[in-house]
């Protein structure tokens, strides 16, 4: 099994995580997070319940004010929630990446290379740590749509439990996590069709595990998909779901020649961070080539 599986299945089991470092000043206390976990559990779906019936629980009301709204609401950036010695950005990589690498001293924890299928695209991409355009973990629930659907009301410790649920958490691409930004199923879908339907039952079992309401666009959206795929279940595992990689999608990782090469394995347009990428490609330098 994957590096830390174990750990991170428990904590999405319980939809928190046990707590944070003992050292951070800032971190809401063990029995506090312990409280939101049994919280948060009373309204987790069944497992293998298909995401159309779970939608159909879910509250539909309007979308709340973000005032107030900041990042820094959801507890620290990527906290060791679940106290396993590694932060949650490193959990998720670490159970996403194929191939990956671990800098050395730092018992298999902190990721510094390996190779994503991205769900949202299906493209390959190479990952080495410090690039910054490549891969983003994304809240498959954005933090500020959650905010707006009920996070708003809750204390610093079940959202800091909420923003590093592995159950909420997916390794992307860098540019399509850029373009998603904090959209909801109604504004944002992924550009890879095959991955809708898990994605938006991702988005459902987060929403009935912490009890957040849709609005009823982000309803419609959603159901609209869910017609596409009678039965699809919702998550209940942290591991990746697997990616189906349309025919001629490239997976190579030197550069492409030139646009035509691209075009010919299927490839274009490219991201930066894509196999196959290079700058000389990107003549606006928008991150974007072979349009």
């Amino acid at each position: 099994m994957k590096h830390r599986i174990t750990a991170l299945a428990a904590l999405a089991v319980f939809g928190t995580a046990a707590c944070a470092p003992a050292d951070t000043p800032a971190t809401p206390a063990a029995d506090a997070v312990s409280e939101a976990a049994q919280q948060s559990t009373s309204g987790a779906p069944t497992a293998g319940q298909p995401a159309a019936d779970v939608l159909a629980t879910l509250p539909v009301k309007g979308r709340a004010a973000k005032t107030g709204y900041d990042r820094d609401e959801f507890g620290a950036t990527w906290a060791d929630v679940d106290r396993n010695g590694c932060d949650t950005r490193n959990d998720v990589l670490a159970r996403d990446l194929t191939q990956e690498q671990f800098r050395p001293g730092t018992q298999d924890c902190v990721v510094v290379s390996g190779t994503l299928v991205d769900p949202y695209t299906a493209q390959t991409i190479a990952f080495e740590k410090g690039d910054g355009s490549s891969v983003d973990i994304d809240h498959v629930v954005a933090l500020s749509n959650g905010w707006q659907t009920g996070a708003f009301g809750w204390d610093e410790t079940r959202r800091t439990a909420f923003a590093n649920n592995p159950l909420n958490l997916l390794a992307v691409d860098y540019a399509a996590n850029r373009q998603k930004g904090d959209g909801d199923a109604a504004t944002w879908l992924p550009a890879h069709r095959g991955y809708r339907c898990a994605y938006v039952a991702r988005q459902v079992a987060v929403k009935a595990t912490y009890g957040l309401w849709v609005t009823q666009a982000e309803h419609d959206a959603i159901a609209r998909v869910l017609d596409t795929c009678p039965g699809e279940p919702v998550p209940t595992s942290t591991a990746p779901v697997p990616v189906d990689v349309p025919a001629g999608t490239s997976t190579a990782v030197e550069p492409f020649a030139n646009c035509d090469a691209a075009r010919s394995a299927g490839a274009a347009p490219l991201h930066r961070g894509d196999p196959g990428w290079s700058d000389r490609m990107d003549g606006d330098g928008d991150g974007t080539a072979c349009e």
